[in-house]
């Protein structure tokens, strides 16, 4: 009996042996799972977690037709973002239109008074372009004539995409985009909707005149 008890004793320990191994591996698991929980929450509350904006700096475009919510690329295009807030907050586009939209293409505003008198504008800006501010869908940008540092006040919200606006597209030097449409896209597409005429000597003026209220810059 004694024999019978030794051997069973030896054999008793391979298995103890292969137990105490897989509750090892199972706390190894258990640790690097909660490693990766503890990672990729950091991630998230580190910046995951709105990959739609640049920054801190939102415009809050008030018009007659609703409100237009955007994210300002300060980062990226940071003198163009400064000429904008500038603007906003000296109360420049407060009772001005959008003067020019077309469906399908962009609404642009910040220049003229519904009677169509033009603004008296500060002095212009250099082109400011930067590789990842492109010219998507709901983007704003800086209108400008055949001189691509003659941007002063006027800006213009694209309606779809519009890649021809890049550099090399329609003109060589491009359009500088310095933010975005982050709520309100759909007051976007209404203004861009609207009948349009011909209207103090220009075109794709809407007949009914789209108001700008006010642009305000809150800092998030």
């Amino acid at each position: 009996m004694a024999k019978k008890t030794s051997s069973s004793r030896r054999r008793s320990r391979p298995v103890s042996q292969k137990k105490n191994t897989i509750d090892k591996n199972i706390l190894i698991l258990a640790g690097i799972a909660v490693i990766i929980v503890v990672a990729v929450a950091s991630i998230l509350l580190l910046g995951g977690n709105d990959d739609s904006t640049d920054g801190d700096i939102m415009a809050i475009i008030e018009t007659s037709a609703g409100t237009i919510k955007v994210d300002l690329y300060e980062e990226k295009t940071p003198n163009t973002v400064e000429n904008f807030v500038t603007y906003a907050n000296d109360g420049f586009y407060d009772g001005l239109v959008f003067h020019r939209v077309i469906d399908g293409f962009m609404i642009q505003g910040g220049g003229f008074y519904p009677d169509g008198t033009q603004k008296e504008t500060n002095d212009p800006i250099d082109l400011e372009i930067h590789p990842d501010a492109e010219h998507i869908d709901g983007a704003i940008a800086m209108a400008r004539t055949s001189d691509p540092n003659s941007a002063t006040s006027q800006f213009f919200i694209n309606d779809g995409a519009q890649s021809q606006l890049e550099p090399g597209g329609v003109d060589a030097n491009g359009y500088a985009v310095f933010g975005e449409v982050v709520e309100g896209m759909d007051v976007v597409r209404s203004i861009s909707s609207v009948e349009t005429t011909t209207k103090n000597n220009m075109q794709n003026w809407p007949v009914e005149d789209v108001i700008i209220n006010s642009i305000t810059i809150e800092q998030q």
